[in-house]
């Protein structure tokens, strides 16, 4: 047993803070003529910041499904001989943080499953599912293999899907299984021919359909059509199921639509070049800083962000409040992202070792700090000491976001609800934890008007606790769920190509 003492002696306001972290990224192409694998590959290198802990390509070429996935980044999983043998006209990709289930080669997707009939089905997942612990029952009583050594949300769904397959076909399959699922869902899904998109009734987690000369694309981003040169359709509607195959594009609808966008990504999850429901990302970000300006001014000298997310909203802070726009902090963009376990020298540089103040731009300065939100206070708390360190006179934290009060049930993973700072203390108690001459956040409502949906159509769970999609007991709901479940835990079955171990991904250029 390996046992992590890298924190041992250190107080929890000491310990580094995770970011809220998306789920997924997902990516699918339908181009005969052209390399779906390469134009895959590229399509979750654009979406690489939805997810780092694994990465997965599946190719179909009419008469078989190939899967390749492993561990680590995109470029670490990915070379060119592998892509180069992953031959065929569909292709779904998917790269993966876990909020459902360790992370695991086997919780790597796509996910993998053979229908009765012989026909190969892989499937990738963004968001997260609520009624996992039902949906483990169903797959049960339908004779499902639930050993495989998967312990996700979306194995079961590709498992049902795949069991029903073999009577109806997966397009049938998929509108009856669908409307079951209970969650925010962006699925896409192949067989050897055909490539399937799904968006949960609730459009929690965007979707979007783009085309190629030659072709189809659906992704997370309209950044990733981008990178590709495919051209925006339009985006997949809540409740749509999308089928594209020889015939054309197919749409079908297996719920009502009630949408109840997440407003988290327009705060951090998204790209800033993304657009979501017709508003980009960034336009989005510098409004809400211009609104936190005005809700939230201060005596200062300059304004400088927390990079990269705090950018644009330090810029709107600016422009609105007349204090100049300056780069007070450098950040390594390799921090976070090329190691699973730090040693505990590298845990104790903490944030010195992410961001790294430029002392002639802020020394004698009253600086207003812009970050996009605050989870636990930890790295608040170590940034304002780092730039008094550096000789900032005054320090004044503006936050782009509301109090992070609730966790996300939808597909981010955020702290347990114990571990947010904003429910053991009131603002200023905040202020003085982290030690800023003072603290403000933007407002709900400004943060909504910034994004100019209206809020009837925004999942704000996480800032006022209220949950578009119920959720169940305690008991039946949390990452690790499906782990330990007689007969879930198990031996992986391989697919038909598999990755290189994780140990030797890591460590790939």
């Amino acid at each position: 047993m390996v046992t992590d003492q890298s924190d041992a002696g250190r107080t929890e306001s000491e310990k580094p803070e995770p970011e809220p972290r998306e789920e997924c990224g997902v990516f699918g192409v339908w181009a005969p003529g052209e390399e779906v694998a390469k134009l895959t590959y590229y399509g979750l290198y654009a979406l690489q910041h939805r997810g780092q802990e694994a990465a997965g390509i599946s190719v179909g070429d009419g008469s078989q499904v190939v899967v390749f996935k492993d561990l680590g980044l995109v470029s670490q999983v990915f070379d060119e001989q592998v892509l180069s043998s992953l031959r065929g006209h569909v292709a779904v990709g998917h790269c993966r943080y876990s909020t459902t289930g360790s992370t695991t080669w086997e919780n790597a997707q796509p996910t993998f499953r053979t229908t009765a009939t012989g026909s190969g089905l892989s499937l990738g997942h963004n968001g997260n599912l609520v009624n996992t612990a039902e949906l483990l029952a169903r797959a049960r009583e339908a004779g499902v293999d639930t050993g495989q050594g998967a312990t996700t949300d979306s194995d079961l769904v590709c498992g049902l899907l795949a069991a029903a397959a073999a009577d109806v076909g997966i397009e049938q399959a998929a509108l009856e299984l669908l409307p079951t699922l209970r969650g925010a869902f962006c699925l896409t899904f192949s067989d050897e021919s055909t490539l399937y998109a799904a968006r949960d009734p609730h459009g929690v987690r965007p979707l979007v359909l783009g085309r190629l000369e030659r072709g189809w694309v659906v992704a997370s981003e309209t950044a990733a059509l981008d990178i590709v040169g495919a051209s925006f359709v339009r985006e997949v509607e809540p409740g749509e199921l999308i089928a594209i195959d020889e015939n054309g594009l197919r749409s079908s609808r297996f719920a009502n639509p009630e949408p109840k966008g997440c407003i988290f990504e327009y705060v951090y999850l998204a790209r800033p070049d993304t657009t979501i429901a017709g508003r980009g990302v960034h336009a989005t970000r510098v409004e809400i800083g211009r609104r936190l300006a005005k809700e939230h001014p201060a005596e200062a000298d300059l304004v400088i962000p927390v990079p990269e997310s705090g950018t644009p909203a330090a810029i709107g802070y600016a422009q609105a409040s007349g204090i100049p726009y300056g780069s007070g902090l450098v950040k390594n963009a390799y921090v976070g992202r090329t190691f699973i376990q730090p040693s505990q020298t590298i845990r104790q540089l903490g944030i010195r070792l992410k961001l790294n103040p430029l002392r002639d731009v802020i020394r004698g300065k009253r600086l207003v700090v812009v970050d996009d939100s605050i989870v636990r206070g930890n790295t608040q708390r170590a940034l304002v000491r780092m730039l008094r360190e550096a000789g900032a006179v005054e320090v004044h934290v503006r936050i782009a976001s509301p109090p992070v009060k609730w966790p996300c049930f939808y597909g981010i993973d955020f702290a347990s609800r114990a571990e947010l700072i904003a429910n053991g203390l009131d603002l200023d108690g905040i202020r003085r934890s982290v030690g800023a001459d003072t603290l403000g956040y933007v407002s709900l409502e400004e943060l909504v008007a910034a994004s100019e949906q209206p809020k009837t159509r925004l999942c704000t769970a996480c800032f006022d606790g209220e949950y578009p999609i119920p959720l169940p007991e305690d008991a039946l709901i949390g990452k690790h769920l499906l782990e330990g479940v007689r007969g879930v835990a198990g031996s992986a079955t391989p697919v038909l190509v598999n990755g290189y171990g994780a140990e030797d991904a890591l460590q790939r250029p």
